[in-house]
């Protein structure tokens, strides 16, 4: 198996003799952000990723494959939903549609986030009304872990369609979700996701 991005770049920042704070400065980030990198927490974005490998002298091919397998091996999946027996429901019917995916349920918003922060979630599907929690706010903090993380909120009411897609969100669905309305779902993400499906 190939190593990880985070593997990857240790491993070459490191045999370089170059610190987190030495390449953070080379590439005008924050160190931080080489050690999120480098933890696995978090995933660079193309243009950044062709920084490193320029400022690296690497092939860019040896960071982005190790990127892509990372990304591609089974991706991540979150269900936030208050209710529990509707939440129940929900996992049922993703892990029909998307059998390849590593899927897990919440009812608890702050476990959500914790879970977040220490994996690379592709897709979260997130109820908009959570008792005292708005699922809309919530979206911005789940993007602020990941930018690139395709947010689809499911709801009772389609009164909050429009302030969802203010959100820059890849959908909307009206619940009870079904596969058929999930297949659809999945074809319009906004960072496609392979590997979902048989």
């Amino acid at each position: 198996m190939s190593k990880s991005f985070a593997d990857t770049l240790k491993l070459i920042r490191t045999e370089q003799g170059l610190s987190q704070q030495q390449l953070a400065d080379k590439l005008f980030v924050d160190r931080s952000s080489i050690a999120n990198w480098e933890s696995g927490r978090r995933i660079p974005n193309a243009l950044l990723i062709t920084r490193i490998a320029e400022t690296l002298g690497v092939d860019i091919g040896t960071l982005m494959t190790s990127v892509n397998d990372e990304q591609e091996a089974r991706p991540r999946v979150i269900v936030l939903d208050d209710e529990k027996i509707i939440l129940r429901g929900e996992m049922a019917t993703l892990e029909k549609v998307m059998p390849n995916a590593l899927i897990s349920g919440f009812t608890n918003t702050d476990d959500a986030i914790t879970y977040a922060k220490s994996n690379n979630i592709r897709i979260i599907f997130s109820d908009i009304e959570m008792g005292d929690v708005n699922g809309i706010e919530l979206s911005e903090e789940f993007l602020k872990i990941n930018p690139r993380t395709n947010i689809i909120f499911l709801t009772a009411y389609a009164d909050y369609s429009i302030d969802a897609w203010s959100t820059g969100a890849s959908g909307f669905m009206v619940k009870p979700i079904t596969e058929e309305s999930l297949r659809k779902q999945l074809e319009h993400l906004r960072y496609p996701v392979s590997k979902l499906e048989n």
